[in-house]
């Protein structure tokens, strides 16, 4: 049995990362209201919703440094702990400035979660089962985005939008309590045996120059064109089609769905052909989808299109975080892989702006072609310019 389907490894990671993805579901539909009812304006909000990804985006650099000093599975405690009471404080909050800064707080933490759950991945799992173990990663943030904001909207209805901080940090104090108990406290082999001297952060950005600017380029475009869909297609059907948010909400869930179910599929693609067989498909198909959407004029089309769109999203689960882990050098693994998700970070950033400035310059459907030319680039460089990173197995040996 492959070790990430192991009883204990699911779950001390799998488990607890679901719950995690859960309570970040439950904000999306209240933290806007929540900021309106303390008399905010739309700007304010926005900057409300934008401080988590920043603060993660800040955060993804010094959680790799703090992984030099500290064990993963500290780390990933700390992250936790951090997101629950920054998130849980919310309900304390009797205007808007805490909730700014509780917010900044919540992403910093997540980054320490976030950059450390990748490491220990990168860890534990060996390279021919690495595509499976981090595409189901994938999937449990999908499942958990699924899931998150129904629940959460259903007890800020009935118990008060408040009510969902309490929820949130009950369940992350579960997700921690499963960490605490049944995450061994190092990777499955003393990380630091037989490595070179721990090389500074300086060093190792010199030493990986070159696959920064290359794979790290394509995975700016390629975190661009997942962001900068999941912008333009609700503003495309409401603006332009004219739909309802109910049925806007129906559509997402359809493509969601299919995301999910190619999640698996992935994973066994970039584990027994190849990383870029995923990856490259993921991104083209995207970037096809997105050409598509300003051509559709009906409910079933954009349906249809959305329904593409998932499933392309799905070909592709987990595989920047799985380039990312194979390309890691093992002794300067936790900086490494902080500065590959701040880069990514910025790509998915910069998705919604990119869509908005477009579309305020020009019309909604350029920001399609716009979003597609990111799509179609990161296919290019991650075909052409980045080396395939699949170790292929000796003969005899099997990954089942």
């Amino acid at each position: 049995m492959p070790q990430f389907l192991t009883r204990q490894f699911v779950i001390s990671f799998y488990v607890p990362q679901i719950i995690f993805s859960t309570c970040g579901g439950l904000l999306i539909p209240v933290l806007p209201l929540f900021a309106a009812e303390l008399n905010a304006p739309y700007w304010l909000i926005g900057v409300v919703l934008a401080l988590d990804p920043f603060g993660t985006m800040m955060g993804d650099v010094p959680a790799g440094l703090l992984l030099r000093r500290f064990p993963t599975k500290t780390v990933i405690l700390v992250g936790s702990m951090g997101v629950l009471l920054a998130t849980g404080l919310l309900f304390f909050a009797d205007s808007i400035l805490p909730v700014l800064l509780l917010r900044f707080c919540s992403g910093f933490f997540r980054a320490l979660y976030g950059v450390a759950q990748h490491t220990y991945l990168a860890q534990q799992i060996p390279t021919i089962e690495r595509g499976r173990a981090i595409a189901l990663f994938g999937g449990g943030f999908r499942v958990g985005s699924f899931l998150g904001p129904a629940l959460g909207g259903a007890v800020g209805l009935a118990l008060g939008l408040r009510a969902v901080f309490v929820l949130f940090a009950l369940m992350m104090l579960l997700s921690l309590i499963g960490v605490l108990l049944f995450m061994p406290k190092t990777a499955h082999k003393d990380e630091n045996a037989d490595l070179p001297e721990h090389p500074s952060l300086w060093h190792m950005l010199r030493q990986s120059k070159q696959i920064f600017l290359v794979a790290g380029a394509g995975q700016l475009f390629a975190q661009m064109i997942r962001a900068g869909r999941t912008t333009l297609l609700p503003l495309y059907a409401a603006d332009i089609l004219g739909l309802d948010v109910a049925t806007i909400g129906a559509i997402i869930s359809l493509g969601t769905a299919m995301d999910v179910l190619m999640v698996y599929p992935a994973g066994m693609i970039m584990d027994r052909v190849g990383r870029k067989w995923a990856i490259v498909p993921c991104f083209g198909l995207q970037a096809v989808g997105m050409l598509l959407l300003p051509l559709t004029t009906s409910l079933a089309g954009l349906a249809a299109v959305n329904v593409f769109l998932g499933f392309s999203n799905g070909l592709g689960s987990g595989t920047m975080m799985t380039v990312g882990s194979d390309l890691a050098p093992p002794e300067a693994r936790g900086e490494f892989l902080g500065v590959w998700r701040f880069i990514g970070d910025i790509g998915f950033s910069g998705g919604p702006v990119l869509v908005g400035s477009i579309a305020d310059l020009l019309i909604l459907p350029a920001a399609a072609v716009a979003v597609a030319a990111a799509g179609f680039t990161a296919a290019l460089i991650f075909g052409l310019g980045v080396p395939e990173t699949l170790k292929k197995r000796k003969r005899g040996e099997t990954s089942l």
